[in-house]
């Protein structure tokens, strides 16, 4: 009965609970959005308020319609150009069920621009070669593309959307596309007055270009900034204007920075950056290069606390001793700890120590190329933050002389939480030492379960049958994929993918179940 009424509407507000669950897995929304009219009023503004991304990520298609469905709703003087090039309804959607653009959410300027781009160029050749004489004086193809985007963008101003998050992600290649759009959003400021989270992704280190100097009058426009993602700069100190500006007016608002992949080399002002921000409550350092003395110390000398949420370090990161002060002073804030470790190093050995003594509150961690002499204290500090934790992930060493995997496979399962949201592990299996933890690890419920085989193709002869035994029928996993080092996975066998649906556990493709940089940073706080 309930069910029936969940179809029906008759129970609203639980229903949209349902349909939101289903936000980021686009198939199950374009089902749900065939049910009935009640459904797809829910599914369809969540489809939509990504759309840009859910093309450009997609491997299966390039199907770039739904910008004829914006367009549609083109009117004024660009809709006279639209005529000038002879673009008709069999281009265009001649009739829309919803308002779409005012669905939008999410943009990011390089979807934004490459989706806009491709379109376009496909559209003009197929005008080109009907109309060839007579589009001879309308300009290029690329005045055309900038017709597109100019077009989908005044669409979206004139509906004055509401965007939770912008990317601005630049591309040295479509500069031409890239200035015209930043300077009409400068234009229509109203556009992002708004905005919640801003990713920036700038190549250039040159901050007097143009370009960039059009982002950093767009970030200061802000007045309710919570949330600033910097990214893929060779010099943080092209950042540092966006808190050192004197018309910076998010130093009440901004709550979150995630840094990711930036230099901290030659950094100065770092203390005088951050005492500003007066409400900042979590700090994300993603493999960055230089955290060395002169960057910790400033981060040390800070009068305020260093809320470090987020610490992920990898072979490009070139610490040193320094960063056992900062793990001192801030580790217990961090909450996301990913850690490739190397032999060579005296220093990383420490690192591990230190983590294990001063981060009890670690939710998310990874701990890659792990050998022998670290296997224990990878385990001591699983057990001792086994209370909050919540993801995790393990590589071993590329080595068949290496004894880590059969080490962590027969100790792991006992040590693990109640309860786990993600488990991936990437190991040598032996199936003795598999099993261990398989019986080991029973009274733990895995959401998402991911074991990727360093060795030959086992999953059928060797792994699997224990993984149905002991995982399928006790259903203790939501989500499952196995995979193996030429990147076969259980996904491509869809006898035994229906053979787990029947158990209710969900065969997902590896490479969207895994968590990623990208994935990670799009559910930071």
């Amino acid at each position: 009965m309930s069910c029936s009424k969940i179809f029906s509407g008759n129970l609203p507000e639980l229903t949209e609970s349902i349909i939101k669950y289903f936000r980021n897995d686009f198939s199950t929304l374009n089902s749900c959005a065939l049910v009935n009219k009640f459904w797809c009023r829910l599914a369809i503004p969540l489809l939509w308020e990504n759309p840009f991304s859910i093309i450009e990520n997609s491997i299966s298609t390039r199907n770039y319609n739904f910008i004829g469905i914006y367009l549609h709703n083109l009117n004024g003087e660009l809709k006279t150009k639209f005529n000038e090039y002879k673009i008709n309804d069999n281009l265009l959607s001649s009739n829309t069920l919803f308002n779409y653009p005012s669905f939008i959410k999410y943009l990011n300027t390089w979807e934004f621009i490459s989706s806009a781009k491709r379109w376009s160029e496909d559209v003009f050749r197929t005008l080109e070669s009907k109309y060839k004489s007579s589009l001879e004086d309308l300009g290029s193809e690329s005045d055309f593309g900038i017709l597109i985007q100019t077009s989908l963008l005044k669409i979206f101003i004139e509906n004055e959307i509401n965007i939770h998050t912008l990317e601005i992600e630049t591309k040295s290649y479509f500069d031409i596309y890239f200035e015209d759009f930043l300077e009409l959003i400068l234009q229509n400021t109203n556009f992002i007055h708004n905005i919640k989270n801003l990713k920036l992704s700038v190549l250039s280190i040159n901050c007097n270009t143009p370009i960039n100097n059009r982002i950093l009058q767009i970030v200061n426009s802000h007045q309710n900034l919570k949330k600033v993602i910097l990214c893929n700069s060779k010099d943080f100190l092209f950042y540092q204007p966006l808190s050192l500006s004197k018309d910076y007016n998010c130093s009440n608002t901004l709550n979150s920075i995630a840094l990711y992949r930036i230099n901290f080399k030659d950094i100065i002002n770092l203390n005088e950056m951050f005492e500003q921000l007066n409400v900042l409550e979590s700090i994300h350092i993603i493999h960055c290069i230089s955290l060395n003395t002169s960057f910790i110390q400033q981060i040390l000398n800070l009068t305020k606390p260093f809320k470090l949420k987020s610490l992920f370090i990898d072979a490009s990161s070139k610490i040193d001793e320094s960063l056992l002060f900062l793990l001192q002073k801030s580790g217990g804030y961090l909450e996301n700890f990913r850690y490739v470790y190397f032999r060579s190093e005296l220093e990383h050995q420490k690192i591990l120590e230190s983590v294990i003594e001063y981060c009890k509150n670690i939710k998310l961690l990874g701990i890659f190329n792990v050998k022998d002499e670290i296997v224990y204290p990878v385990l001591n500090l699983i057990e001792n933050i086994k209370q909050n934790l919540n993801c995790l992930s393990i590589s071993c060493e590329r080595s068949s002389l290496d004894n880590s995997s059969s080490i962590l496979l027969q100790n792991l399962g006992q040590i693990l939480p109640s309860k786990l949201e993600y488990l991936n592990l990437f190991f040598y299996i032996n199936a003795s030492d598999f099993v261990i933890f398989l019986k080991n690890s029973q009274g733990t419920f895995i959401k998402k379960l991911l074991i990727k085989d360093l060795t030959s193709w086992k999953l059928i002869n060797d792994i699997l049958p224990y993984i149905k035994e002991y995982i399928m029928k006790e259903k203790r996993v939501r989500c499952l994929n196995l995979r193996n080092f030429k990147d076969t996975e259980l996904f491509d066998f869809s006898d035994e993918v229906k053979e787990f649906k029947l158990h209710n556990i969900r065969v997902q493709r590896y490479s969207d179940s895994v968590i990623d940089n990208y994935k990670f940073m799009q559910k930071l706080d």
